[in-house]
């Protein structure tokens, strides 16, 4: 939101980590890597790390939290069905966390692994913010490396229910590769051959291409046009979501 500083930290190829800064208060999304978060706070003296969201279990998202835990005592929020690398306090589909001026409601996201979760706020007179792990990116999705392609479909529907303005923190810089295939499977679609310019020209200029909105995603990710003729083949068959993202 725009009152609550929110940093993206890159951390190895194409990652992002998160951070909330409420004051001296931090909050962080997804650490696969603790050093980059500890030089954030070495360079912001008084910020304190104590609280931590992990979506799903992978290394890339959990890699840091140890260390950080060890060197913080943040406390560890992460899925009810999957095994973290920490002790943490599981958390299912409906139940709200409170975090500074923020609640955080939990969603069920099955499909790129069966437990995975995601988070979403409204802050108070600003934009809604969705962070949702490897479930949704821009432009694409996760791979399916424990789900049904039919357990992301319906999570990806219920993410395609928030309000269009909810900005998407996805975890991974995938956009412009996601999107060369978005244009491959809907060639008419003029947003998303527009949307591909603009990523590109972004990343030629060293910048990131996230968060993007909800919105955005509608008119130009395949995987939540599904119902679009163009793509419905593409959309309901189960190799084309498995061999999306990470």
């Amino acid at each position: 939101s725009d009152a609550m500083p929110l940093i993206p930290l890159p951390a190895f190829s194409d990652n992002y980590i998160w951070l909330l800064n409420d004051q001296h208060r931090l909050l962080a999304v997804d650490p696969g890597e603790g050093a980059a978060v500890l030089d954030w706070m070495a360079n912001h003296p008084g910020v304190q790390l104590d609280t931590i969201l992990v979506t799903h279990h992978h290394a890339d998202h959990t890699g840091g939290l140890a260390e950080l835990v060890q060197a913080t005592g943040a406390r560890v929020y992460g899925p009810a069905l999957e095994k973290l690398p920490v002790d943490h306090t599981p958390v299912v589909h409906g139940q709200s966390l409170s975090w500074g001026n923020l609640t955080f409601q939990v969603m069920d996201v099955p499909g790129h692994t069966l437990g995975h979760v995601a988070y979403w706020a409204q802050p108070a007179g600003q934009t809604p913010l969705l962070f949702c792990g490897d479930t949704l990116f821009a432009g694409g999705c996760g791979r399916l490396f424990e789900g049904t392609a039919e357990q992301m479909t319906q999570s990806l529907a219920k993410l395609a229910a928030l309000p269009d303005s909810m900005k998407v923190y996805c975890a991974h810089e995938y956009t412009v590769s996601n999107l060369r295939f978005a244009v491959a499977a809907e060639p008419d679609n003029a947003a998303l051959a527009e949307r591909l310019r603009q990523a590109q020209a972004a990343r030629e200029r060293g910048e990131r291409t996230v968060p993007s909105t909800l919105g955005e995603e509608k008119r130009t990710n395949p995987f939540l046009r599904y119902r679009e003729p163009g793509i419905m083949i593409l959309a309901n068959d189960g190799s084309v979501l498995a061999e999306q993202g990470s």
